[in-house]
């Protein structure tokens, strides 16, 4: 199976920036698309941002719109999430993701986890 490892959280100031990362093993990265989930203590798990194979399809919840930016790097394996402007309200585990695009918003229909990396955001 695909293997996700998230990288890059830790604790930052309200109105900081912090890029996160998710290394995918094997060499059908490209085929999947890829995604970030975040979970809150309590909360359910959200859709964050995906975006697809090439790129050419990109998808933001509301709430990180403007603010966050996912990329990624398929000859890296890697795909990025370029967070600024972060609020405390963005702190949780992200989480990455891989499956298909058309259904990457939707937590159950996600074919691979990664562990997750804890990003806090204080006041």
């Amino acid at each position: 199976q695909v293997q996700l490892v998230e990288s890059g959280g830790r604790l930052v100031q309200a109105g900081g920036s912090l890029r996160v990362s998710c290394a995918a093993s094997g060499r059908t990265f490209s085929s999947y698309g890829m995604g970030w989930f975040r979970q809150a203590p309590g909360k359910e798990r959200e859709f964050v941002a995906a975006i697809s194979w090439n790129g050419g399809s990109i998808y933001y919840a509301d709430s990180v719109k403007g603010r966050f930016t996912i990329s990624r790097d398929n000859a890296k394996n890697t795909v990025y999430l370029q967070m600024i402007s972060l609020k405390p309200e963005d702190t949780a585990v992200y989480y990455c993701a891989a499956g298909r695009i058309a259904t990457m918003y939707r937590s159950r229909d996600i074919d691979y986890w990664g562990k997750g990396t804890l990003v806090t955001v204080s006041s």
